[in-house]
């Protein structure tokens, strides 16, 4: 594996980690009943549930951050970068658009129609690329010089810090009710509710995960990023302790906020999952470039590679009318079993679609062309 292969395999790594972490999470909040539901293990799995969602949008900044100045090296247009970016995050936020129509459909007779606007995860995903892009396209047209990455990785920082500081506030005093719930959702989560739910994936807080990403993308691809590579990630790991501690002091001092809410809506808690982002980050690179994934077939790095495909099948069968297993039925021994058969049918289908990546033009070539083609 060359040193530019495992630099983009530590991030597949990664976002198989949280395919993997979603998928207990899911499994056991879908399957687990009775006492089991109340057991220490529920707990800890619930708890390695706040990491998914997170990760795949920290991830989704990094790979922004890639994609942005890949674009802004080979010369291309302020403008048509911004087009380009803030397209694929529409076609993001379609895809969830469309994830939410099929389970509708799926669900027919027991599923309410306000399912239809929930603010899922793809759609976090979409609006976070779109408005990273237009944070993007605002720096670039201002620095015409070397320093590009580094007024990114601020501005995108900072715009980070700021969407979890006003966070509490979104969700409690300053809570927009004047807008119709579809719109305020994306806003805070209220569905229609009335009031913000926590299962859900609106701009304030997760964007603030994408922002932190993309910061975090351009100091990694900056010339100081980029000579002392392992310094970099080690720099980095040691900031993400710093950072929890850091979190952890300020939790215990005098809160500003007139509702304080540290699982939901705190910047303590966001700055204690950023710390832990960017710890595993340092250590998904140490494994990808000197560990056993840099030698030998890795599950996680597959799963990366099909991450968007493995989350929206898995959900069918997991807490959809295909659940493979009674829903809030089942022991801790029965889920796990579960979770193990979701795991291998999920490598085994992102493996099928490695494999099959492309052939669909051959196909469609012999079809049209059977003497040709052969």
């Amino acid at each position: 594996m060359t040193a530019q292969t495992s630099r983009l395999a530590y991030i597949d790594w990664m976002r198989g980690l949280a395919c993997v972490l979603m998928f207990q999470t899911h499994c056991y909040d879908s399957w687990l009943g009775g006492d089991a539901r109340k057991s220490t293990f529920f707990m800890w799995s619930q708890l390695g549930g706040t990491l998914p969602a997170p990760l795949f949008l920290f991830l989704a900044g990094i790979s922004f951050a890639l994609v942005t100045d890949k674009l802004h090296k080979c010369g291309m247009p302020v403008h048509q970068i911004a087009t380009t970016t803030i397209r694929r995050g529409a076609e993001i936020f379609g895809l969830g658009l469309l994830l939410r129509v099929q389970e509708y459909v799926l669900a027919w007779g027991w599923s309410p129609w306000t399912d239809l606007f929930r603010v899922d995860i793809l759609n976090a995903i979409g609006l976070s690329m779109m408005l990273m892009g237009l944070v993007c396209w605002a720096v670039l047209a201002r620095c015409h010089d070397g320093h590009a990455r580094f007024g990114l990785a601020g501005t995108a920082g900072s715009v980070g810090l700021g969407i979890s500081l006003l966070t509490p506030l979104i969700w409690t005093t300053w809570q927009p009710r004047w807008l119709p719930w579809p719109l305020e959702s994306y806003i805070n989560g209220v569905h229609n509710l009335g009031q913000p739910q926590p299962w859900l994936f609106p701009i304030f807080p997760w964007t603030a995960f994408a922002f932190v990403g993309l910061a975090v993308g351009f100091l990694l691809l900056s010339e100081w990023g980029r000579k002392g590579e392992f310094l970099t990630f080690v720099v980095t790991g040691a900031i993400g302790i710093a950072t929890i501690e850091l979190a952890r002091w300020l939790d215990r001092q005098h809160q500003i906020y007139p509702v304080y809410d540290f699982w939901h809506t705190s910047p303590n808690f966001f700055l204690i999952r950023v710390g832990i982002l960017v710890g595993i980050l340092s250590a998904s690179y140490a494994w990808c470039r000197w560990g056993p994934a840099r030698r030998a077939f890795s599950p996680l790095i597959q799963l990366g590679h099909t991450s968007l495909l493995v989350y929206w099948v898995h959900i069918e069968f997991v807490y959809g009318r295909f659940s493979i297993l009674t829903k809030k039925g089942m022991s801790i021994r029965a889920a796990s079993l579960g979770l193990l058969t979701i795991f291998v049918a999920m490598l085994f289908l992102s493996l099928g679609r490695t494999r099959l990546k492309g052939r669909g033009l051959e196909l469609w070539a012999r079809v049209r062309h059977p003497v040709r083609a052969l």
